[in-house]
């Protein structure tokens, strides 16, 4: 069964995100005895309308009590599938638009007829009462039919906003005070669609971002969704100067190679039953250079054009070839398609060389490399170039953990490496959930305090908690944070 495109995932970053569905269900449900509580609606549009002015449609993604709803409980429910083309509509936005404004103004007037009497702000309260349950009715059955958010496409109060932060940018005061989605680099973009993917209104970031790495949508409702989804941990939400700033003094060595390639499968290798080696053979350009410890963005989607990052795990002795290691996720949209689809003699794209955080300090002396699961593919070409090449590298040890021996690739040409190292290199496997395994067990934050870690460079590469959970154990057995690098797998 094909996977989703667009995933759930965590919107809540706050109280009021996570809670504020109450107020909507107060106001909807309460309101029905008690109509007066439907006045807290004034100050909410009023305040909507003002801080659009200054932020763009940021009140949607972060104080809306719709929006609460919609992001912390209907998302549970919800199929999450594409927003029908209809609902993004420009021409649904007017028309709805003009019906809810002339249904509101109508109602207004026959209220206004009562003004003076006991009854005149219950009746105004109602109003307000009503609309709340239109929201939530209307808006929670598009949210469960296609996704949560399917109902702010058209949101007469995101309308509102738009206008408003329309008339500030015109006068030039969102300069300063709107905070956008912003990219530290372009350069520097995986590509992978994660932005897309988890996007509450299903935008496309990682295509739009302009010259000042920002992305520009009105429809964007700065929700940090993106922000915290982010593989490459690239993405920050900034205004304008700030991005200038960012753009002006991020480091982007290790990306400034980056080309797209034509290429060719030239040959698939089953390691496990979930992990397979691509071997790619270059065609347009013939040859590229790259370093071990870099990696290689593999194209797997047309529409919106879609890469996955995958470590290089082969040495580059001639130039012409490269060489992935793939492991397939279960539920995973990109490693379903590359297992599936990618066939001996296909013909695909790939951008790259790039990446820097596992590219060895040349000036290093003493190297502890650490690789969870997959994550050991980068350091197979790193410790081959360290072994066959001239540099300043006098011990390299690598830690390998895995839950399963069977889980272990590469151990064999690891392990000719360390025969061959005269000593030099020292490799140490280590097993966490296997009974019969007589070899190192636990995890590989059992066995850093076996290790005088005093002058060691350490490189890192795995899932982001076994990542999270060995740098904390580095740090407190006192390696400075700045001999430590790592990246995800």
């Amino acid at each position: 069964m094909a996977t989703n495109y667009n995933i759930k995932t965590e919107r809540t970053f706050t109280i009021i995100r996570k809670y504020g569905f109450i107020f909507t269900l107060s106001v909807a449900i309460i309101g029905l005895w008690q109509p007066l509580i439907g006045l807290l609606v004034i100050p909410v549009m009023i305040g909507l309308t003002l801080y659009s002015f200054f932020k763009g449609r940021y009140w949607c993604g972060n104080i809306c009590a719709h929006g609460s709803l919609y992001d912390s409980v209907l998302i549970k429910f919800s199929r999450n599938t594409k927003i029908p083309k209809f609902f993004r509509s420009k021409t649904l936005t007017i028309l709805f638009f003009t019906f809810f404004m002339l249904m509101l103004t109508r109602r207004f007037i026959k209220v206004i007829g009562l003004y003076g009497s006991a009854m005149f702000f219950e009746r105004l309260g109602f109003i307000f009462v009503m609309s709340y349950i239109m929201v939530t009715i209307v808006g929670g059955t598009l949210g469960l039919l296609f996704a949560p958010r399917t109902w702010c496409n058209f949101c007469p109060m995101g309308t509102v906003q738009k206008l408003s932060y329309s008339l500030g940018k015109k006068l030039g005061v969102t300069k300063t005070t709107d905070e956008k989605v912003t990219v530290s680099h372009k350069s520097m973009c995986h590509q992978c669609g994660k932005c897309a993917r988890v996007c509450p209104m299903q935008l496309v970031p990682f295509k739009e971002f302009s010259d000042h790495n920002q992305f520009d949508h009105e429809a964007c409702i700065r929700c940090l969704t993106c922000v915290e989804n982010c593989p490459a941990e690239i993405l920050t939400l900034n205004n304008q100067k700030t991005a200038q700033l960012i753009k002006n003094n991020i480091n982007t060595s290790g990306f400034e190679s980056r080309t797209r390639i034509k290429a060719q499968i030239e040959e698939i290798k089953e390691l496990t039953n979930d992990i397979r080696a691509y071997t790619l053979k270059f065609i347009e350009p013939q040859k590229v250079r790259y370093s071990p410890g870099q990696f290689m963005l593999v194209k797997i989607l047309n529409d919106p054009e879609t890469f996955r990052a995958y470590t290089i795990s082969s040495t580059n002795d001639d130039e012409t070839k490269v060489r992935v290691t793939v492991k397939s996720v279960e539920n995973g949209y990109g490693t379903s398609i590359i297992f599936n689809q990618f066939k001996t003699g296909d013909i695909i794209d790939l951008e790259g060389p790039m990446g820097r955080e596992l590219v060895i300090d040349p000036s290093a002396e003493k190297v502890l490399l650490i690789g969870v699961g997959i994550g050991v593919t980068p350091f197979l070409p790193i410790v081959h170039n360290i072994l066959n090449n001239n540099n300043t590298i006098k011990e390299i040890k690598l830690l390998f953990g895995t839950k399963y021996e069977k889980e272990q690739v590469y151990k064999e040409a690891l392990e000719n490496l360390e025969k061959e190292s005269k000593g030099r290199f020292e490799f140490r496997r280590i097993v966490s959930r296997e009974n019969d395994w007589e070899g190192r067990k636990g995890h590989v934050t059992d066995h850093l305090s076996d290790i005088n870690l005093a002058g060691y460079k350490v490189y890192m590469c795995g899932p982001k908690k076994a990542m999270e959970s060995s740098l904390e154990k580095l740090i407190e057995l006192g390696v400075p944070p700045e001999d430590i690098r790592y990246e995800s797998a």
